[in-house]
């Protein structure tokens, strides 16, 4: 196929490779020419729950027999049900809907900025190597150069720490500081895991100091560690949490969920979302609640280990692989060359993986995959590792 006529027709924004997917079903994707993939990276974590859940379907059709839309100056059940199961599972809060992981961020920015406007604070501690989003906000929290190349001058008022360093956060600490935002594993910057005392000092620094913890969960949220929730895994408690990715295994959705003593900060039209909280995407939303029970959490755990376990003996094998590292079903191996061909020879073998950071492979599998699946995937590493 000649995919360079893809390229008439769209912005340049997406370095895609050469592969057409069609369909999806479980844990495989197929292309246009009916070959089957056992997909490892789920839609960058957003599939949590495989492709095409029959289930699903029924409750989406269903929903869409009923209601597609309706603007939120109206009450729709759906919204209801599902901000209140989202509060069950985390803590006493009040949750605003929008679309998108950026547009969740960019919710949990302003009600920072309006919650220390009184004091005149409005800076936002952020991490190197983080990532938060594509939106001028949400670039300019992001922690890495790249990304604010050409889009300069940035948002005013971020700053950016060692990521597992607290006092690299104490050092920038002052009297315009009104929050604390990161991820609790850096995805995009290669999977790399805050460390469990890290986390907690930085929630008695913003206790002491009188600031928004704010955890950036797109990515880690939803079964990817084992817990339902990464801060459930870390047992540090956030004041404001933002998800989105697998929040509705693929429709678009977002949730920023923040704690009951700061849910009066936002005053009516302070913000909005034409979109948000999207009736057909609550609706699967709540399905996905409802498959994220113990027993799959657990399976997450336990096939997280061997996986893991089982990237480390590769690592042993080979000395380019620098480094194997991650939480639950959110692993990373780093190479010390340019990974792209790795993800390239791997498609060419049925296996879809990712690449971040040039050099580190990012494995985000559906939370449904068996053991069996990841020997599959070590096989074809350790054959594609083999002929290099």
């Amino acid at each position: 196929m000649n995919y360079k006529r893809f390229e008439k027709y769209f912005l340049k924004t997406y370095k895609r490779y050469n592969v057409l997917f069609v369909k999806g079903k479980g844990k495989y994707l197929y292309d246009n020419n009916k070959k089957k993939y056992l997909d490892f990276f789920s839609g960058l974590s957003v599939c949590n729950l495989g492709h095409c859940d029959k289930e699903l379907i029924k409750i989406v059709n269903n929903q869409i027999k009923t209601l597609w839309h309706c603007s939120n100056l109206y009450y729709t059940t759906p919204q209801l049900t599902l901000a209140k199961e989202l509060i069950k599972k985390t803590f006493p809060s009040k949750v605003f809907f929008s679309n998108s992981g950026a547009e969740a961020n960019e919710c949990a920015i302003k009600l920072a900025r309006k919650y220390g406007i009184k004091d005149k604070r409005y800076e936002i501690i952020t991490f190197k190597n983080s990532f938060h989003g594509r939106t001028i906000a949400t670039i300019t929290a992001t922690g890495q150069d790249k990304f604010h190349k050409g889009f300069q001058p940035l948002l005013e008022g971020f700053k950016y720490a060692e990521f597992n360093n607290i006092n690299s956060v104490k050092k920038l600490l002052n009297k315009k500081t009104i929050a604390i935002m990161l991820e609790p594993i850096q995805g995009e910057g290669g999977i790399i895991p805050a460390e469990k005392s890290f986390l907690k000092e930085l929630r008695f620094l913003c206790e002491r100091n009188k600031l928004l913890l704010i955890f950036d969960e797109i990515q880690t949220g939803f079964g990817r560690t084992g817990e339902l929730f990464a801060y459930q895994y870390y047992d540090t408690k956030p004041d404001i949490i933002t998800l989105a990715k697998s929040i509705a295994n693929g429709l678009p959705l977002a949730a920023t969920i923040v704690d009951k003593k700061y849910s009066e900060i936002f005053d009516y039209s302070d913000h909005g979302s034409t979109f948000g909280g999207n009736l057909i995407a609550c609706s699967a939303a709540l399905y996905v609640l409802k498959k994220l029970n113990k027993n799959l959490l657990n399976q997450v755990k336990v096939v997280g280990e061997y996986f893991y376990k089982n990237l480390l003996e590769l690592k042993n094998k080979y000395n380019f692989i620098t480094l194997v590292r991650g939480v639950g079903l959110m692993l990373g191996m780093e190479l010390n060359f340019p990974a792209r061909k790795i993800v390239e020879e791997c498609l060419k073998n049925g296996l879809v993986i990712n690449v971040t950071q040039d050099k580190v492979l990012r494995f985000l599998p559906p939370l449904i995959i068996t053991k069996k699946d990841i020997d599959f995937v070590i096989k074809t590493l350790d054959e594609i590792f083999k002929n290099l």
